[in-house]
């Protein structure tokens, strides 16, 4: 019996959380629905948005995705709080590239 890899796709919250919902809430287990209620008080920005900013971060800023995954999900506010995810040092990023990256972060975070 062979085994087939399953193919790995990196999901922000938001995505998790529009998937979970989607599938309904009386269809969820015991830990799907700890999922969801987790990501829906951790959600900073919309599914399309999410999806958009890891995009942008990829290809304008050249951050690998799961880097690009995690600041979306965490939604930084400075470039102190940015430096966190980016500490790897495999590479160093110029302050004014760190200061474009919150400033898209801030364009299309959730005003709730």
């Amino acid at each position: 019996m062979s085994k087939k890899a399953a193919a790995e796709k990196k999901l922000t919250l938001p995505e998790v959380k529009k998937s979970l919902e989607g599938m309904g809430e009386e269809h969820l287990d015991q830990f799907q629905r700890r999922t969801l209620d987790y990501v829906s008080k951790f959600v900073k920005v919309d599914p399309e948005a999410a999806q958009e900013l890891v995009g942008k971060l990829v290809t304008d800023f050249n951050l690998e995705e799961d880097e690009a995954v995690q600041i979306v999900n965490c939604m930084p506010k400075s470039i102190e709080e940015l430096r966190i995810f980016l500490a790897g040092g495999r590479k160093i990023i110029e302050t004014s590239k760190l200061e474009a990256i919150v400033s898209l972060l801030n364009e299309n975070r959730k005003t709730t």
